[in-house]
């Protein structure tokens, strides 16, 4: 057999690998974006291209271990509100304004997500890392009853430990301390760290453990949520994790970022999505409802809806609502995000809804914390800005805050990017506010934000160095697989 033989062989090797591969990522029924953009890395680097696939790539939203899941909210689910009023839309709340602006919403969501509607809660907005440890810790220190946390990040430092040592003197006191942390965002916890919160009466979870063989199948879905409840009284989501950073910033500036502090009716949603995945880490179902669900007492009106989502459903309920809110503004869209990778319906959106006259601005950090992340966000610029998009790059440190405000009467603030990872792959959470005075609040931090931001110019852009178009480019081919 000579040289000429041995290379037909490898062609004919070669291309039945890559057919097959091929194979398996149609029937994986994945978006036809994502699809094209492993086949061609598979085409391009067969082999190890393959293997980033098994880890990261396949698509196993609703496989077993998540319709399980599923089944399991579901019945909690309905439990709990069995004993809820649902409110009607149509007539308890159409006095307000915002909420018959968004009845669609409101109802997509409940029909997509379960989430009901909350009328009586009072919202504070905290702005920053130092703000929202110091709202938390007081609160922490109140709690009486118990207190449940689930996080994407817990860091080994100072306000680590510091929250690590509240958890613990609670759970001395007799105070029920649950605690639910993301293998992979928590990836620093060290086995006496852990320990020791769990000698003190802390119960603490691993949210999906990797250990090799079943990484493939977990490594690619994460627990990006960031909920507390106290007492089933006062709850807090948002973007910001436990970790010092959050406080001290980064190398050349601040970490901005954005908060909630909720007391009131809309607690009791947060406290059934911790019920659920604790129920999914634990195994235990919390079904006394006078203890984990108390009646609460808050006169002041702000609707409150939150809604969840990740691969253990159907719908991709955020994403779905972000884009029924995005295609019915009608004089504005505030967006910041620390990461922009949309999905095809979403980019289309924005694009649609700027050419359409409406003011569509997005703010996303100048330095990002993930180099390919970066170069893929700024890979959307010319688009964007070929659609009339304004689109800023916050310069005073990294902005991290996951906002929409649209006309006023309509934002959210919460754990989702956004970006396809969010929309798809990660348990995410979100409050979406029907009320015009906080999201005035929103508005006008974002707008003082933009006085620490630039104004992408479009044809200063254009102007940019072909190094960087050709990063962005590429960063733009891979932005589907991020």
């Amino acid at each position: 057999m000579n040289i000429t033989d041995f290379k037909i062989i490898f062609i004919i090797l070669y291309l039945i690998f890559v057919i097959l591969n091929i194979l398996v990522i149609i029937r994986d029924k994945r978006d036809s974006v994502k699809a094209l953009a492993w086949i061609t890395v598979i085409a391009l680097i067969p082999v190890f291209g393959f293997i980033l696939y098994i880890l990261f790539g396949r698509n196993h939203r609703k496989e077993k271990i998540f319709n399980i899941k599923e089944s399991a909210d579901i019945e909690i689910l309905l439990e709990t509100l069995s004993a809820k009023q649902i409110y009607d839309v149509n007539n308890r709340t159409s006095n307000l304004p915002e909420i018959s602006r968004n009845k669609d919403i409101i109802t997509l969501l409940l029909n997509s997500n379960k989430s009901l509607l909350t009328v009586r809660n009072n919202v504070k907005i905290l702005n920053n890392g130092e703000v929202t440890f110091e709202e938390i810790k007081k609160e922490l220190l109140k709690a009486e009853t118990f207190i449940h946390l689930e996080y994407y990040i817990l860091e080994r430092d100072r306000i680590g430990y510091e929250i690590a040592d509240i958890l613990m003197e609670k759970a001395r006191s007799g105070v029920e301390v649950r605690f639910i942390y993301d293998d992979v965002g928590s990836w620093g916890l060290s086995t006496h760290f852990l320990r020791k919160m769990r000698r003190a009466g802390v119960d603490i979870k691993c949210f999906m453990p990797v250990v090799f063989p079943w990484l493939t199948s977990k490594i690619n879905y994460r627990n990006h949520r960031k909920i507390i409840v106290i007492d089933g009284k006062i709850g807090f989501t948002g973007g910001i994790n436990i970790a010092q950073r959050y406080i001290d910033g980064v190398k050349g500036g601040v970490w901005r970022d954005t908060h909630l502090r909720i007391e009131g009716e809309a607690v009791e949603s947060l406290q059934l999505t911790f019920i659920t995945d604790w129920h999914f880490v634990s195994g235990e179902k919390l079904r006394n409802s006078d203890k984990y669900f108390p009646q609460t007492f808050v006169d002041v009106e702000t609707p409150v809806q939150i809604a969840s989502s990740g691969p253990d459903s159907d719908w991709a309920s955020i994403m779905q609502a972000f884009f029924a809110a995005i295609t019915k503004a009608c004089r504005h869209i505030y967006i910041s995000t620390p990461y922009f990778l949309p999905n095809e319906a979403i980019l289309t959106a924005i694009k649609v809804a700027s050419l359409s006259g409406i003011d569509v601005r997005i703010m996303i950090p100048e330095k990002s914390d993930s180099k390919i992340v970066h170069w893929a966000t700024r890979s959307y610029i010319s688009e964007l800005l070929e659609a009339k998009v304004k689109v800023y790059l916050y310069r005073k440190g990294f902005n991290h805050s996951k906002i929409i405000m649209i006309d006023g009467m309509f934002s959210s603030v919460g754990t989702a990017n956004m970006d396809i990872r969010s929309f798809e792959d990660n348990f995410e959470i979100t409050a979406i506010l029907y009320d015009s005075q906080l999201t005035g609040e929103l508005e006008s931090q974002f707008l003082k934000d933009l006085a620490d931001s630039r104004m992408v110019v479009k044809s200063e852009w254009d102007k940019r160095s072909v190094f960087y178009s050709i990063g962005e480019s590429f960063a733009s081919l891979l932005s589907p697989l991020l």
